[in-house]
């Protein structure tokens, strides 16, 4: 692709693994991810990028767990993190807590995935459940339809409903930890049968999916903080 004029586009949710970007030139460039390594001139940002986001985020660094002791503190953490974001959702209007941000998720669409998450890498990886899914779980946008996984976007729950509903998943993480030795962290799980997500025959170490639902409990907090900002500011100006 040479002199594409790409001024002002958003691209989302696309694999550039391997791309290289050559001569461009850009007033300001904005990029939210997962990188394992991204060069800018020569220099890989990655480090430089986690480094002033620990700094910024201290509780960063209790979210690298390496022990089974760790990981309940990590998960319990974000629990607490996650009750001051509620508290701030509660001041809202209902109706706004359906309301998407810039087409980001809202913030009842967030926590029904944070829930599709926890049954996907939790119940199905790790307690090898085949079927762990609720009817109000909903995958990512680009999921392609899957019998017997529910992807309900016109679905408008009550707050209380869906928090109910994600506290019992948030109980499978402790129950799955409760007992459960250091070195089966590293123990390899094979996804059951069936269709869903991840795929049957997947092999997923205990440890790797533990870390998919922090990653995602941590970065889905802030984009939902970022989006509670922005429909608080807009209440109040209603």
């Amino acid at each position: 692709m040479d002199e594409e004029q790409l001024r002002g586009a958003t691209i989302r949710d696309v694999d550039l693994s391997g791309t290289r970007f050559v001569g461009v030139v850009a007033e300001h460039l904005e990029i939210t991810g997962e990188f394992d390594r991204l060069e800018v001139n020569g220099v890989d940002v990655v480090p430089l990028v986690t480094a002033e986001l620990d700094r910024r985020h201290p509780e960063r660094t209790r979210l690298r767990p390496t022990t089974t002791a760790g990981y309940t503190e990590a998960f319990t953490l974000l629990e607490q993190l996650w009750a001051g974001t509620v508290d701030r959702a509660r001041g809202l209007d209902p109706a706004l807590l359906h309301e998407r941000v810039d087409d980001e998720w809202s913030f009842a669409e967030t926590l029904r995935h944070l829930v599709f998450a926890t049954e996907s890498w939790i119940g199905r990886v790790v307690q090898g459940v085949p079927s762990p899914w609720h009817p109000l779980s909903l995958p990512w946008e680009q999921m392609a339809p899957t019998p017997g996984v529910p992807s309900d976007r016109d679905a408008r729950p009550g707050l209380e409903e869906v928090l109910e509903l994600r506290s019992s998943r948030q109980a499978w993480v402790h129950d799955a930890l409760d007992g459960l030795p250091d070195a089966a962290l590293t123990e390899v799980r094979t996804v059951p049968d069936g269709p869903g997500w991840p795929p049957a025959g997947k092999q997923v170490p205990v440890a790797h999916a533990l870390d998919i639902v922090i990653n995602e409990e941590w970065w889905h907090r802030q984009y939902a903080e970022r989006d509670l900002t922005a429909l608080i500011h807009r209440q109040e100006q209603t």
